[in-house]
């Protein structure tokens, strides 16, 4: 008697009865990947989106982009973009997928756009006046006064911000462009030698 074996078959040899089959299938789970990236982002400001991924236990995952702004940075491991748009960058930038893959199946996002907007621009002033001083701290006529320094910012443990004013006879200037929000001042004289006095008492003016 001749055995003969198939593709995907045994049949049996000798006595007893018919062969058997056997079939064996392989069923492959594609990786997932979800979110919403932001749509805008204002220049100055910075960008980020991180998609939501996932695939079958013990693969390792990996990331690739298509059309990445210039701007924009992304992560081979994590599928992140990000990064802080500058004014140059202003505009819509198109076409941007995202893709994750486990080495044998991949998945995308939809494709999607994200405009840089530009930035807002701040047209606040106020007006800070004073007193000249005339005297040094122990009482002698002050007669070599050059000017005034003005500090200022958006908080009293933070005002770093200044300006020069090169006038020893000004009693007064406006701080302009100051974006809306609040934002504190303080003067101080300074000399010809370029000896400083205290900072005055810190004044306030909120912009709208």
């Amino acid at each position: 008697m001749v055995c003969v074996v198939a593709a995907a078959a045994l049949a049996g040899c000798g006595g007893g009865g018919g062969g058997t089959s056997t079939q064996t299938t392989v069923s492959a789970t594609a990786p997932s990947i979800s979110g919403t990236p932001p749509a805008t982002v204002t220049a100055g400001q910075a960008y980020a989106f991180t998609p939501t991924a996932s695939g079958p236990s013990g693969t390792t995952l990996s990331f690739s982009v298509q059309n990445l702004p210039s701007w924009a940075t992304f992560s081979l491991s994590s599928g992140a973009v990000t990064g802080t748009p500058s004014s140059s960058n202003v505009g819509t930038f198109s076409n941007i997928v995202i893709s994750v893959s486990d080495g044998q199946a991949s998945a995308s996002l939809p494709s999607f756009s994200i405009q840089v907007d530009a930035q807002a621009v701040a047209s606040g002033t106020a007006i800070l006046s004073w007193v000249a001083p005339t005297t040094n701290t122990d009482g002698s006529a002050l007669t070599n006064l050059a000017g005034f320094i003005i500090s200022y910012g958006t908080s009293t443990d933070a005002m770093n911000q200044s300006i020069t004013v090169s006038s020893a006879t000004a009693t007064s200037y406006t701080v302009r462009s100051l974006a809306a929000g609040t934002w504190y001042f303080t003067v101080a004289a300074y000399t010809t030698e370029g000896e400083q006095s205290a900072a005055s008492n810190v004044a306030s003016e909120t912009i709208s």
